[in-house]
């Protein structure tokens, strides 16, 4: 396992990490004793960071992370975020007495003392322009509550005015071959010292390959309930495209997985080619998939010609295809 530093903080954490959102719910069915069994094996192999979010599983994620990591909390940091149990239009929601009350259920499902990265969880730009949220935020660093905090962002113009926020420590970020324009975003991130999370690196699972048209998701996934933007934001889900129309791409990506084993290991490695990527955090379920996107450590570095392949790529075919913030 390498390590990449969070931007200018102290910690240190593995490039690739794991996002827990699969394992609390609206993935389909889970097992807790296969998420439980998948979490000791990433730590096993290096794996020292995770994220999650109160509103995975109503909380659900967070308790199995409190299990993985009992007795090891000085070793393995947890990402956490808020704001989604409620309703994220309301100044209310942002308030001390809110954002104390979230923080604290959060570390009390995680049997944690301190949360090491507390993100505001998709906000939006009007929550970010009033900054009292931030605010909030300094006081319960002061506290002690939160070593750093940081903002899951949606859109570039989001993510580039939280660079403006001097104790700004992250970003999480919709980031993959399917999803380029927030390069930009992530350079200026790193040229400020601020780290970098990438969610969703595989697409929802496009940049798996595994799918093919006639794919079906559970009633309780949001890749069958979600597609749209039905319930939240569209590029949460399959990076902003139309299933069919991302199955349809995918297989036109088919060739990045020679001499990289599969479109997994290579999706993820093309992300960790970036200087700017602090870290990867794609989902997960088993032991199988934590093992598998782990092997992309040991996959050859994509060239500048296939890097150049991949940019006109997204520009020609999967731009303008994309939907919703960005």
């Amino acid at each position: 396992m390498q390590y990449r530093g969070l931007g200018s903080s102290e910690l240190k954490v593995s490039e690739i990490s794991f996002g827990t959102w699969a394992i609390g719910g609206a993935w389909g069915n889970v097992n807790d004793k296969e998420s439980l069994l998948a979490l000791e094996a990433a730590i096993d192999k290096g794996v020292n960071f995770f994220d999650t979010a109160d509103v995975y599983g109503d909380g659900h994620s967070e308790q199995l992370l409190a299990q993985a990591t009992k007795g090891r909390e000085d070793q393995i940091y947890i990402a956490t975020k808020f704001c989604r149990a409620g309703d994220i239009h309301d100044p209310a929601t942002y308030s001390e007495a809110s954002v104390r009350a979230y923080c604290e259920a959060s570390l009390k499902r995680l049997a944690r003392e301190r949360i090491d990265l507390y993100q505001i969880h998709c906000p939006p730009m009007s929550i970010l322009k009033d900054g009292s949220v931030f605010e909030v935020l300094d006081k319960l660093q002061q506290e002690g509550k939160i070593r750093h905090y940081g903002v899951s962002v949606e859109s570039v113009e989001e993510g580039l005015f939280c660079l403006e926020q001097p104790n700004v420590r992250a970003l999480q970020v919709i980031y993959n071959i399917f999803r380029q324009k927030p390069l930009e975003l992530l350079n200026e991130a790193h040229r400020r010292g601020v780290g970098i999370l990438v969610r969703l690196p595989l697409a929802s699972g496009l940049l798996t390959g595994k799918f093919t048209a006639s794919s079906t998701f559970e009633a309780d996934d949001h890749r069958r309930f979600n597609e749209n933007g039905e319930a939240f934001n569209v590029g949460e889900t399959f990076a902003g495209l139309g299933f069919a129309k991302g199955v349809e791409l995918a297989d036109q990506l088919r060739w990045i997985e020679e001499g990289r084993g599969n479109m997994t290991r290579a999706s993820l490695r093309w992300l960790l080619d970036h200087e700017a990527v602090t870290c990867v955090i794609p989902g997960f379920r088993n032991v199988r998939q934590v093992e598998d996107n782990l092997a992309a450590l040991d996959v050859p570095s994509f060239t500048a010609e296939e890097r150049e392949r991949l940019a006109a790529f997204y520009k020609e075919q999967v731009h303008p295809f994309i939907r919703g913030s960005y």
